[in-house]
């Protein structure tokens, strides 16, 4: 019999809809990282109930200003460790789910009321997290919003406890954020963006849901109120006095003595709990799922398992994923999966019907290497546990429908802007250690090259001729994937040249059509998307405004190592 891994990893090409790039030259260096960190802490897995994050409706209250303030204070994240200290937002980590409608504007006071000391590590080397700086600073960015820059959450419009702010604080307004929700229905999530600390500031717990409604949405019988459930993703490791541990890079470049690579945790949490369970009654139930890890792509698939949660078979005879949605909003019909791959700040809107599995147990299981796709860093196996042990309410009155919503593709005309854009690395020399990542072969600070005209539709080609599998996330707009293309590495590199290797492949099923915000970059590919650069509806501008966003990769260690870059919409 096939083990579970085995039969995880023989689905990885199935999963991502392409084979994955083994050609890219210095791949064996590029494989030299840090050697595996472990806690060393051990914990029964599915002991623990799955949280529900609390709800804020924006629609109970419309016109009104919510308050959110980001605290420290402890979660119990498992039943064997004492109390983690996190930061969250409104005392919790995940924060609450933050429930908007389409059309109405919501307003939101990003409130600090954290310490000044850091719960982690800074490396002050890292461009923007110098020693001069607040050790503790923040700015919310709601990822996947159509916003104006003042709300987008520009990373260097922080603020701090103490009424401090960034270079652009007198630019960017820190309070409050207005949204406009200018989007059909779909899930977001917003999170800590910080220059130079993101991923500190995100590990430390400062993220949550925000989900939009629209009418279109209710016209569905989907599953919903305590049917429909969000699952954050984040992988963690603990000290044994259950205190956060985020690792320093041994070894490293000089350049960053403390900075590590990516960050890989040898827990899986979900909604803040290690490893959970969550009761379930035989009938439908949405999920609205968000991988919010640093650097982890998630590999994920249900296998039966008895009430611990191990595995009784590697048989199919298990729900299937059905996927009715995206970053940005519905499908135009669900699409069957067997498997989910996601990598870090994807979202996936799924349906599983538990119809008929009384009694049963479901085991959600990840195989995806890290980094994906190389490996050699730990892989936790256990993310959660479905037990369909609850009785049934009542009449499961939901449906999946045959068809969502139709979709509008963005067609290139010949007008059509096509920017080629180079997702690079730099090397240590000797065993191939990256030292920084670059966007467009430049660092942060470097003039301006991406200005798009508001209005303007254009393509964006990703040229990755690094080992990894990079996420790029481009703020305010909604693309759609093209197709990727192989290309010889060596020849670009050698005289900038691209020479494909391969015919254009369509995107991966559930991108085809889909609204993204986020998109996976392959090693040895050219990544093709398309978006039309509009302002949220009504948007208050003058004819040569310049309105600043940012693109970057969203392996968070890459994003605050120069792997992002801002950009300009000219209206």
């Amino acid at each position: 019999m096939l083990t579970r891994r085995r039969l995880l990893q023989r689905g990885l090409t199935t999963a991502a809809g392409l084979t994955l790039s083994k050609s890219v030259p210095a791949m064996q260096q590029a494989m030299a990282s840090p050697a595996q960190v472990r806690s060393g802490v051990k914990l029964t897995r599915y002991v623990d109930p799955l949280p529900i994050p609390p709800v804020i409706r924006a629609t109970d209250k419309p016109g009104e200003v919510i308050d959110i303030e980001m605290r420290q204070f402890q979660q119990k994240v498992h039943r064997d460790l004492p109390p983690t200290t996190v930061w969250g937002y409104n005392g919790t980590w995940p924060g609450p789910t933050i429930e908007a409608q389409s059309g109405e504007p919501l307003s939101i006071n990003w409130i600090s009321k954290l310490p000044t000391t850091h719960l982690l590590p800074i490396d002050h080397s890292i461009h923007g997290a110098e020693a001069s700086l607040p050790a503790v600073r923040n700015v919310a960015h709601l990822h996947g919003a159509c916003a104006m820059p003042d709300d987008d959450g520009y990373p260097e419009a922080w603020f701090t406890a103490q009424g401090e702010h960034g270079p652009h604080g007198a630019k960017f307004n820190p309070l409050p954020s207005s949204y406009p929700n200018c989007q059909p229905a779909t899930t977001l999530w917003y999170h800590d963006h910080c220059l130079g600390i993101t991923r500190l500031n995100v590990y430390a717990g400062l993220s949550g849901f925000y989900l939009i409604r629209d009418e279109a949405e209710k016209s569905f019988t989907l599953p919903q109120g305590d049917y429909e459930i969000p699952l954050m993703l984040q992988d963690r490791l603990f000290h044994h006095d259950g205190s956060l541990y985020y690792p320093k890079v041994v070894n490293g470049p000089k350049e960053h003595p403390i900075w590590i690579q990516e960050f890989y945790g040898d827990m899986n949490c979900v909604n803040g709990k290690v490893m959970p369970f969550l009761e379930v009654e035989p009938r439908k139930y949405r999920f609205r799922i968000v991988n919010a890890s640093n650097s982890r792509f998630y590999h994920l698939r249900l296998f039966n398992s008895d009430a611990t949660g191990k595995a009784i078979d590697d048989s199919f005879d298990v729900p299937a994923f059905q996927q009715i949605g995206t970053d940005g909003g519905f499908l135009p019909a669900p699409l069957e999966l067997r498997y989910l791959l996601i990598a870090p700040a994807e979202r996936f809107d799924i349906v599983i019907d538990f119809t008929g599995s009384e009694g049963k147990s479901f085991s959600l299981n990840n195989d995806a290497p890290a980094p994906y796709n190389m490996g050699g860093q730990y892989v936790p196996e256990d993310v959660m546990l479905f037990k369909v042990t609850k009785p049934l309410s009542g009449k499961d009155s939901s449906t999946l429908p045959e068809a969502l919503l139709p979709f509008e593709p963005l067609n290139p005309t010949y007008t059509t802007r096509d920017r080629q854009l180079l997702v690079s690395e730099k090397e240590r020399p000797s065993d191939g250690y990256v030292i920084t990542g670059l966007l467009g072969n430049a660092r942060w600070h470097e003039p301006i090259t991406e200005d798009p005209k508001a209005g303007s539709t254009e393509i964006w080609s990703f040229i990755n001729i690094t080992a990894d599998v990079h996420p790029l996330h481009v703020h305010l707009v909604q693309f759609q994937v093209l197709n990727r293309q192989t290309f010889d590495v060596q020849t670009y590199q050698q005289t900038g040249k691209l020479v494909f290797t391969g015919r254009p492949m369509a995107p991966e099923s559930n991108e085809r059509p889909a609204h993204k915000d986020t998109v996976k970059s392959y090693p040895g590919m050219v990544t093709r998307i398309i978006a039309r650069f509009d302002l949220p509806h009504g948007a208050k501008v003058s004819p040569g405004d310049e309105l600043l966003y940012v693109w970057h990769c969203h392996i968070l260690e890459h994003e605050d190592n120069e792997m992002m870059r801002p950009y300009k919409v000219i209206v």
